[in-house]
């Protein structure tokens, strides 16, 4: 049988990590915040058990360590250094080439903006999840969603105009 902590919060590490990626851009650095969260969540598996929004829970707790790791380091622009996303070799080169223009725009949205996109478009999620996650209205998820589209949308075609 599995444990609470195997059961529950290990299944989650994929979708936790890429979003502390996505926060961080440093996958060893992400790794180590994640760690860092599964410990805690380790210890506090008894109290987890029946915490009402355990996804909640484990995305705070990430978001606290970045946010500690921010602090100590005294780094404010942790938009840099996005590096470029594996797209798999299946897909067509246009298409690659689109995608990677899609993520190379969203770096430059604002941080919620790009945290909302990265939530919908990236991992799938609902708008009432993604309010969950997050810690917003839903209207604030439509706002910043809306926005982030529209603007990535703007930069894409000024930049065929260009060509």
């Amino acid at each position: 049988m599995k444990s609470f902590f195997e059961a529950h919060i290990w299944p989650q590490r994929g979708r936790l990590y890429r979003l502390g990626y996505l926060w961080v851009r440093d996958r060893s650095l992400a790794e180590d915040m994640l760690q860092n969260v599964f410990e805690k969540s380790f210890v506090r598996e008894d109290e987890l058990r029946s915490h009402p929004n355990l996804m909640g829970w484990l995305v705070s707790s990430l978001k606290n360590e970045v946010l500690t790791h921010f602090r100590q380091t005294k780094k404010l622009d942790s938009l840099d250094g996005l590096e470029e996303m594996k797209v798999e070799e299946s897909i067509s080169e246009d298409t690659k080439d689109s995608i990677q223009q899609v993520m190379n725009l969203v770096k430059g949205l604002p941080l919620r903006q790009q945290e909302i996109f990265h939530l919908r478009e990236v991992e799938g999620l609902s708008y009432e999840e993604i309010t969950e996650h997050l810690d917003i209205s839903l209207d604030q998820v439509k706002v910043n969603l809306h926005r982030a589209r529209k603007s990535i949308r703007e930069r894409m075609l000024n930049q065929k105009l260009t060509k």
